[in-house]
């Protein structure tokens, strides 16, 4: 896609959103999305310096990044009274008892993924920590009696409802309510009984994603996950596919990053296995679809250098103000 094809596209989004009711989270959908560092805007701007006819394509990127400045102070304004969405505080204290801490890495890194999906333009949706079993476990294909289930020994509520063992429920949710093409992601909180030590906690965070759409391959999955890895990591970490199980997807795979002398797993994905179309009709002979599941904490643990996992957890404001002037 052209440059100016690419410039009108953004226009004509932006002027469907204009003629909306705005919510708080579209605001900052649209300031993540167009105006972060990763945003939209600058890479309109990068590819700029590529084309002959700079003076009238930088003319209509301005008039964009107008547009979207407009709509966001706009309504800004009008929600000022209910909620702020971002806030800003500079602390002065006379004395010196107070610290002033950073993002936690876990944050950090979901927040440079979601400037990456957003760039790739998936839809970021909510989804439940408390679940029901259809859809953690029985809708994903881990039938009553799979051995499959006791990958993941569950914190039950009662018979019905769980804490969330993976974030992989979001794909019965929005496929049950919405049909192709589906280009989103959701990411949080999921738990697990395990045992809590330097590797592993009782929660840690997930990001889900889903793309599903006509003729969807491997090719497209792989792309995806190169293009996740070059932006998390550099050029010359070393990654590897294994083939792997996952009840949801078929043919699953697992992906590892060499890192300090072995192999760790950082990514489940695979191809949306065709049970899980047939559980939210949506036919299978038409459309396909990849799934893909990202492990925060061990990314967060290899790029700053973590050596235990209990560390994002216990509160410790000089581990976490370490990371204060870190940026995506």
């Amino acid at each position: 896609m052209k440059i100016i094809e690419k410039i009108n596209k953004y226009i004509k989004e932006i002027n469907k959103i204009k003629k909306k009711k705005i919510k708080l989270s579209d605001i900052l959908y649209i300031k993540r999305k167009f105006l972060n560092k990763n945003g939209i805007i600058n890479n309109l701007f990068f590819l700029l310096k590529k084309e002959k006819n700079k003076k009238k394509l930088g003319f209509k990127i301005n008039y964009l990044k107008k547009k979207i400045l407009y709509i966001i102070n706009k309504n800004k304004n009008k929600n000022k009274n209910k909620k702020k969405i971002i806030i800003n505080y500079d602390f002065f204290f006379k004395k010196k008892k107070y610290k002033i801490g950073g993002k936690n890495p876990i944050t950090l890194i979901i927040d440079k993924i979601i400037n990456i999906l957003f760039y790739l333009n998936f839809k970021l949706v909510n989804n439940k920590e408390i679940e029901n079993d259809w859809n953690n476990f029985t809708a994903l294909n881990f039938t009553k009696y799979h051995p499959s289930r006791e990958m993941q020994d569950t914190f039950f509520i009662n018979k019905n409802f769980l804490l969330r063992t993976h974030t992989s429920s979001i794909q019965i949710r929005y496929m049950s309510k919405n049909k192709p093409p589906i280009k989103i992601f959701t990411f949080g909180k999921v738990f697990r009984n395990e045992t809590i030590n330097k590797s592993s906690f009782n929660m840690f965070h997930q990001i889900e994603i889903l793309y599903v759409y006509k003729n969807v391959s491997i090719i497209d999955l792989k792309n995806i996950i190169l293009f996740l890895i070059k932006n998390l990591f550099n050029n010359k970490i070393k990654y590897r596919y294994r083939i792997s199980y996952f009840p949801f997807t078929n043919p699953s795979f697992e992906v590892d990053i060499f890192y300090n002398k072995k192999w760790i797993e950082i990514i489940g994905c695979g191809l949306v296995n065709k049970k899980i179309f047939k559980n939210v009709k949506i036919n299978y002979m038409k459309y396909s679809g990849f799934a893909i599941g990202i492990g925060i904490e061990r990314i967060a643990m290899i790029i700053y250098n973590i050596k235990d996992i209990r560390l994002f957890f216990n509160n410790n404001i000089d581990f976490i103000k370490q990371f204060k002037f870190e940026e995506l």
